[in-house]
């Protein structure tokens, strides 16, 4: 498991207004809380089993009382990756649980995990900056 990525100012996500100090905080770390937990295969599920999984964003809703964690396995195709997510909100609740007994804040939020797509849009985006009609363009 690993945590690469931070939260960043602009969710970036389809929501465009800035997150809070607080909010930024708390969503840093439950990612990294939440990484470790992964990391010790807490759950027991067979799609879980043996995956390594990423957490790269976490986003606190402004009342604090949800979580949207971005995710994905390190190996695997797209079905692996949607049954992987999948399995982690069939999980939910437990590791909600997990993460209240590892972080202090008043109430532990309620998790939702969602397939994080941005490394492939950044493969897709690296894919056409690098085409042939994009470097006869460039050396225009």
């Amino acid at each position: 498991m690993s945590a690469s990525r931070g939260t960043g100012h602009q969710s970036g996500r389809g929501q465009g207004r800035e997150r809070s100090q607080r909010q930024l905080r708390v969503g840093e770390e439950i990612r990294h809380r939440m990484a470790e937990i992964l990391t010790r295969d807490d759950v027991r599920d067979p799609e879980l089993y043996g995956q390594s999984i990423t957490v790269t964003q976490v986003q606190i809703s402004p009342d604090m009382k949800q979580a949207l964690v971005y995710a994905r396995p390190l190996a695997g195709d797209v079905e692996l990756s949607k049954k992987v997510i999948a399995a982690l909100n069939r999980h939910a609740g437990f590791l909600r649980g997990r993460l209240g007994r590892e972080i202090s804040i008043r109430h532990t939020p309620e998790l939702r995990f969602a397939l994080d797509e941005s490394f492939d849009k950044a493969d897709e985006l690296d894919r056409l900056l690098r085409s042939e009609p994009v470097a006869r363009d460039l050396q225009k």
